[in-house]
């Protein structure tokens, strides 16, 4: 059997697995039945006097339509007013809904949806003082796992909505200053605003790849199946400039610029970079050698969470690491570039930066 077809085989024990957790889980669950009743048992939470929240959800996501009644039975139980609850749309996934919020006196607005619907809200908090809380109900939930808001667990997330504590994180910033050819974006000139990591190659061409129905089925496990079918994908030459250095040219898989590094699955890609320093982290990652290299990659990347690096020589996976304010990626003949998991589409050269201390978020 060729190594490919052991992968594959490997792969799909794993999505089994998975699905076995998802299946228990989903049995476990609470219904918004018994979430309610839950609710009404729980003792008041200190939340602030008087504080208006406004809920900006995505009603695609599964079970958002049973969310409205629990937080308006939490917000009354904490003796908060009558929450505004705004739903988004295809047409606008979170901005104007969470401006309409503002404009209408919310103290917090609180993102119920995926990364996409946080990272909308998120654009529209910018340097605004208010605070952003999350419900998450997507696919990967970056940014909550990377501020340890609970996923999978809307109760105990309503409690930090209402009883959290908020800081101050930075954001990122993505423009694509020479698009592919054959590509025509709405808005060419469109700053696309990134949480968590943004970056272009082997992990954007996987979220483009990735079955929607397979998604809402599995999660996260959905990337793990469109990855396979990229592993043999050819490295893309790229010249990057880091700040106001020289450039540098590589051969690369993918080139992702982090906030942050949490991925689903305990995974922790770039364990030095935090959310709140005023810097982005770039980590540069190659392999060769087929199924080989990979294999090299992902221990290099399981290690690296416990803190131990391998300085060999000649690796044939190896994942690299640099710190930035301000990025340049320039690549032959363009490359799917994404955002938290958000493709923008083909890419020649984008440009990223930090924009330090900018966003209010609540948290534990």
């Amino acid at each position: 059997m060729l190594p490919e077809h052991w992968f594959a085989l490997a792969a799909l024990a794993v999505a089994l697995v998975a699905l076995g957790f998802s299946i228990a889980s989903w049995y476990t669950s609470r219904t918004a039945a018994r979430a309610l009743s839950e609710v009404a048992a729980l003792p008041p939470t200190a939340g602030a006097e008087g504080e208006l929240i406004a809920f900006v959800a995505n009603p695609s996501k599964p079970d958002v339509a049973d969310f409205e009644e629990i937080a308006r039975t939490m917000c009354r139980e904490a003796a908060l007013p009558d929450p505004l609850w705004i739903e988004t749309t295809p047409d606008d996934p979170g901005i104007g809904q969470t401006r309409e919020a503002l404009e209408k006196g919310a103290k917090l607005v609180v993102a119920v949806g995926g990364d996409g619907t946080v990272r909308a809200v998120a654009e529209a908090l910018v340097d605004t003082g208010t605070p952003m809380a999350l419900v998450p109900s997507g696919t990967g939930n970056l940014l909550a796992r990377n501020l340890d808001v609970p996923v999978g667990d809307h109760i105990r997330a309503l409690r930090r909505v209402i009883a959290g504590v908020d800081r101050t994180i930075d954001v990122g910033w993505m423009t694509v200053t020479e698009w592919a050819e054959g590509e025509e974006p709405e808005d060419p000139d469109a700053e696309f605003i990134f949480l968590v990591i943004g970056g272009l190659g082997f992990d954007a061409a996987m979220v483009a790849d990735t079955d929607d129905q397979l998604k809402a089925r599995m999660g996260w496990m959905a990337y793990f199946f469109s990855g396979v079918r990229h592993l043999h994908g050819r490295r893309m030459r790229t010249q990057i400039t880091i700040d106001d250095h020289e450039p540098v040219e590589a051969k690369l898989r993918s080139l992702m610029i982090g906030n942050c590094g949490r991925l689903p699955g305990g995974i922790n890609l770039i364990p030095d970079a935090v959310i709140d320093d005023g810097i982005l982290d770039v980590t540069a990652i190659d392999t060769r050698g087929g199924i080989a290299g990979w294999a090299q990659l992902f221990g290099e990347v399981v290690m690296q969470g416990f803190g131990v690096s391998n300085d060999l020589p000649a690796k044939i996976g190896k994942i690299e690491h640099a710190r930035a304010r301000t990025v340049t990626v320039r690549v032959e003949e363009g490359q799917q570039a994404q955002v938290d998991g958000d493709l923008i589409g083909k890419a020649v050269e984008l440009k990223a930066r930090v924009q330090p201390s900018s966003l209010v978020v609540r948290t534990a």
